[in-house]
Parts: structure tokens; sequence; C-alpha cells
């Protein structure tokens, strides 16, 4: 089954295209399962607005838009309604509440800062041994959790690192090997894939990160991480992503996990 749980929306200001055209470029393109993940909103403490995902009162009309799309196509392809959030621990029995209230069938860890947005480092702009290291034990203990689908861009440390040196292998391992004891898969994320091939560097996915992986093998799901409609049909990158976790001795899994709401 070829299938995209990876798909943003206009609601976090950088991404563009009705939610609509998504899944007819999706369709287009030959998928048979997607999933909407746009950021999820957060009750953020001081009135504090981001500027990168959705506001709190536009989840509603989020989830509103993507089961409403998911009857309209329910005879050409199948639609899934998730988030991708950040591992915030206080805010996780909020999360926990909107995914029972709305139906929501997924969570995927896209994890963009650590403690709390308004005062943490963009994790794809780490520096230092000390921030790898908060990066590292926010994952296990966000696969420890439990909630999560998968992991998305778990290399996402690679954005902005200057090399790939001990360190970066030391929390790749800790990671991957979290990854294989909870049967969590990791994204392989074509998004970073596409900027690293324009930007003639590696970020992420970074191929040191996953020739470790294909040491332990864990899951694997290939994220489009669509921004625009039209990421839907970048075949030759969707492709080349497939020949690269070959070549690492990896597979890609069959599917993911839901929530079971009955």
């Amino acid at each position: 089954m070829k299938y995209n749980y990876h798909t943003h929306t206009e609601r976090c200001f950088h991404a563009h295209g009705a939610d609509e055209e998504f899944v007819l470029a999706a369709i287009e393109a030959g998928f048979d399962e997607i999933g909407f993940a746009d950021h999820s909103p957060w009750p953020f403490e001081g009135g504090f607005v981001s500027g990168m995902r959705m506001h709190e009162g536009e989840l509603k009309d989020y989830c509103y838009s993507v089961k409403a799309l998911r009857e309209k196509y329910k005879d050409k392809i199948s639609i899934k309604l998730g988030l991708e959030c950040e591992y915030f621990p206080k805010y996780l029995p909020w999360l926990r509440e909107k995914i029972r209230e709305h139906g929501i069938d997924y969570v995927i860890c896209g994890h963009h800062f650590s403690t709390d947005e308004p005062s943490s480092v963009y994790n794809g702009n780490l520096h230092s041994y000390e921030e790898l290291e908060r990066y590292k034990n926010d994952i296990l203990q966000a696969l420890d959790e439990g909630i999560f689908s998968y992991i998305a861009h778990p290399d996402i440390f690679m954005r902005g690192y200057p090399e790939f040196d001990e360190k970066c292998e030391e929390i790749s391992r800790a990671i991957i090997e979290k990854a294989v004891e909870t049967r969590t898969p990791l994204e392989y994320n074509l998004l970073g894939l596409k900027h690293g091939i324009n930007d003639g560097k590696p970020g992420y996915p970074h191929p040191s990160f996953w020739k470790i992986a294909g040491e332990y093998k864990p899951f694997t799901v290939i994220g489009v991480d669509a921004h625009i409609p039209d990421a839907y049909g970048e075949g030759e990158l969707y492709e080349k992503a497939k020949e690269l976790l070959a070549s690492y001795g990896l597979e890609i899994t069959d599917k993911i996990r839901f929530f079971d709401h009955e």
C-alpha cells in the first residue's frame, strides 16, 4: 500500500493549498491512504501565540474538514485524521482529551522544541552536546509514552548541527534502539531529503543516522511532509527514498498504529 501520514494545511502558516487540493493530488499520484497531521495547537501559558501551528480555536474546524473529505472521497482514497505533536509532558492530558473529543486517529511526534515552545531552542538548530542530550532524552521519553504512532524526522538535529560526531552517533543509537524496543516506526522524511539534494549537503535524513538504523532494523515509514499539494506528485523523490532505505537494509512498514475509539 502506498501511504503518507504527514500532510500539513494552511492553518500552520507555512503550508499552502486548500485541504481538498492535497487529497486530489494524492489520488492523482496513486496513494491508497493519506493522513493529515498538521502541527498541533497547544494551550500555551501566558498568552503565547505560535507562528508555526494552528491556533487552539482552529482545531475543531481542522478536524471537521478532514472528516468531511474522508467521507467525500471514501470510494477513491482512505483518509486519516492526525496531528504532529511535540513531546510536551505538561500538555499531554490536554492532548489526550482532544484525541477523544475529536476522534483523532493518530498523532506523530515531530519534536521541534523541547520542554515548551516559548522557552526552548528549535531542535533543527542545535549546536551543543547539552542540547543534543536534551533532544535524545525527550525522544526516549516520548517513545515510552506510547501515544505516538511514529517519530517524524528523528534526525532533525542534523539540520543545524555542523557534523555527525561521536555524540550524534551516541544519541542516534539510543533513539533507534528505543524505537526497536517499543516497536515504533521512524520516519524517512522526503521534505528534508529534498532540501538536502537542493542544498548539496545532508541535513536530515542524514546518511549516518540511517546507516546505523540499518544495523538495528527499526520499523520505517516514508513521510512526504507535504506542505504543498504538488509534494504528492514528486514520484522520483519517493522512489529515491525507497532506494536509499533499501541500501541501508531497511524495509518500509505496512501500517502504523491508530487509536481505537470504540
